[in-house]
């Protein structure tokens, strides 16, 4: 794939995590405390940085801002990203540390049974890193920031874009990770819209949310009330609760056949943004990000290679 054109030019940036992933799924029913047969896989992974792989084969033009280590894996990381049309520039490099990394283990159904992730190379992306690619971040429409972000630089990244027109949408990644965000609300920096499941809305709005359209959409409205203008809710096999302050939307899972769950999450947040990128509503936009999923889950790539707009609009059935 050829890259797109140079960062000035992207649509959206993403920001956090990049790193190499390790996938190990087991041939029989997982048992724990001992030596589980089964087969390994590495992968480029990091949600802004598949995020961002998706949005490029989705056809937008998309940077990433991440950090990586002077090693072998992340010139592998970053060749294979680049390759696949991601404009890598923005990346630092970190001599005194490590490219991250991420150990899946799944069972043979596909279903993550625990995860790993050694990320101690995104205090790399602080403040200052933010700021020398200020004219980057103001210029673009979007810009997904993760969970990895340390708390001092997401909060910094708010405030940085607060006045301009991107529109920040924050990925909480994990529930520990969710509460970074906490502080850049309680400073009253919100993110133009969050995209949490259960657990990491329940983090986040500080209470336990049952998982029904009604408690979901009472504790969106905390989140409205706090300045986020969309909420997106994952329910898994549920599907999920889109809300904005006016009104809401649930939205069905698109049935699929599971090979691997890892990447689907990123997947439906980048097809939601191309959609919108190209004018369809929210509700609309969501669904092509179901249809995604559903095109991931069915895939062994974290990434599905031949990815494109065309193919998640069959799948939401336009």
């Amino acid at each position: 794939m050829v890259a797109h054109p140079p960062s000035q030019t992207a649509q959206v940036i993403a920001v956090g995590g990049a790193n190499m992933d390790l996938k190990v799924q087991t041939l029989a029913p997982a048992v724990p405390g001992t030596s589980n047969p089964g087969r390994a896989a590495q992968t480029p992974g990091g949600v802004a940085r598949n995020v961002a792989e998706n949005l490029a084969r989705l056809g937008v033009r998309v940077a990433l801002l991440s950090a990586v280590g002077t090693d072998a894996l992340g010139d592998g990381l970053l060749r294979q990203t680049a390759e696949a049309g991601v404009d890598v520039s923005p990346t630092r490099r970190a001599a005194d540390q490590a490219t991250g990394t991420y150990t899946a283990v799944l069972d043979r159904g596909g279903e993550l049974l625990i995860a790993v992730a050694a990320m101690e190379i995104m205090s790399a992306l602080t403040p200052a890193a933010l700021l020398e690619q200020d004219e980057l971040l103001r210029g673009a429409h979007y810009i997904v920031a993760d969970g990895n972000l340390p708390p001092d630089t997401l909060l910094h990244l708010l405030h940085q874009t607060g006045e301009g027109g991107a529109r920040v949408v924050f990925e909480p990644v994990s529930v520990p990770k969710a509460v970074r965000l906490l502080p850049a609300l309680e400073a009253g920096h919100a993110p133009w819209a969050i995209t949490p499941n259960l657990s990491e809305l329940s983090a986040l709005v500080g209470t336990d949310v049952a998982d029904n359209a009604s408690a979901i959409r009472e504790a969106a409205l905390t989140l409205h009330g706090r300045g986020v203008e969309v909420v997106w809710v994952r329910r898994g096999g549920r599907g999920s609760l889109l809300s904005a302050a006016d009104d809401s939307w649930e939205l069905p899972a698109l049935s699929a056949e599971v090979a691997d769950v890892t990447g689907a999450g990123d997947a439906t947040l980048a097809a939601f943004l191309a959609a919108l990128l190209g004018g369809e509503t929210l509700p609309d936009a969501a669904r092509e990000g179901h249809a995604a999923a559903a095109l991931t889950v069915e895939s062994d790539q974290t990434v599905v290679p031949d990815l494109t707009r065309a193919a998640v609009r069959r799948r939401a059935g336009y």
